[in-house]
């Protein structure tokens, strides 16, 4: 239902939403240390940022000398 909900999605502007379920195995109980989580580029939003509404962006990288 959650991702028929995500599918239908649309906005005034025109923006429209690609959804299907990952019915992928994937393993349980990897640890994440403290530091590896510093190191994610996450910009909290406005709403609910704190909870679960956020933008990762790819880190910059040095350029090739």
């Amino acid at each position: 239902m959650i991702v028929n909900l995500i599918a239908n999605t649309t906005t005034e502007a025109g923006l429209s939403i690609q959804a299907e379920m990952d019915r992928n195995q994937y393993p349980t109980g990897i640890k994440v240390t403290d530091q590896q989580m510093e190191e994610v580029n996450l910009y909290p939003a406005d709403f609910h940022g704190q909870d679960w509404n956020y933008t990762i962006k790819p880190k910059k990288t040095k350029p090739m000398s």
